[in-house]
């Protein structure tokens, strides 16, 4: 099913109710659409007065996402993230993820955290609620290395 957002028909399959490999396919899609640090592509993911809560940053629609996550990555450089399929059921998501980058002084960290996602009948994710802790690391400590 596909749906119009001020002309414009948008739909990212796979579309729910998700199946454990539909499940799958959407973490996959978002864990790459997130590595490529590209917050206009991961912002077409979500609908367009879409709901999130990240840490304590609470936003309302994909204009904010879209801001919020060009600041976030001026900010974690060198960012890579790994996301892990926790449940599903009917349109909703549930993730484990890390992530690890480094700030402008050389800091490396890794974020642990937890994800839940709701998808309206076109694919688009409607809510993200987010809990994120992060923890310094070595650079030696790095589990994430591959190349962009």
């Amino acid at each position: 099913m596909t749906t119009t957002f001020q002309n414009e028909t948008i739909s990212r399959p796979p579309l729910p109710p998700f199946t454990q490999q539909s499940a799958f396919a959407k973490v996959q899609a978002a864990e790459d659409a997130w590595n490529s640090r590209d917050p206009e592509k991961v912002s077409l993911a979500y609908t367009p007065d879409t709901r999130w809560r990240n840490r304590s940053d609470f936003l309302n629609g994909r204009d904010e996402v879209r801001a919020f996550l060009a600041r976030k990555w001026e900010r974690e450089l060198d960012y890579r993230l790994k996301k892990t399929l926790w449940s599903f059921t009917g349109n909703h998501i549930s993730v484990k993820f890390e992530y690890e980058y480094r700030n402008e002084a050389g800091q490396w960290f890794r974020a642990y955290g937890n994800e839940q996602w709701e998808f309206s009948e076109n694919g688009l994710m409607k809510v993200r609620e987010a809990s994120i802790n992060d923890v310094e690391i070595e650079e030696s400590d790095r589990k994430f290395r591959w190349e962009r």
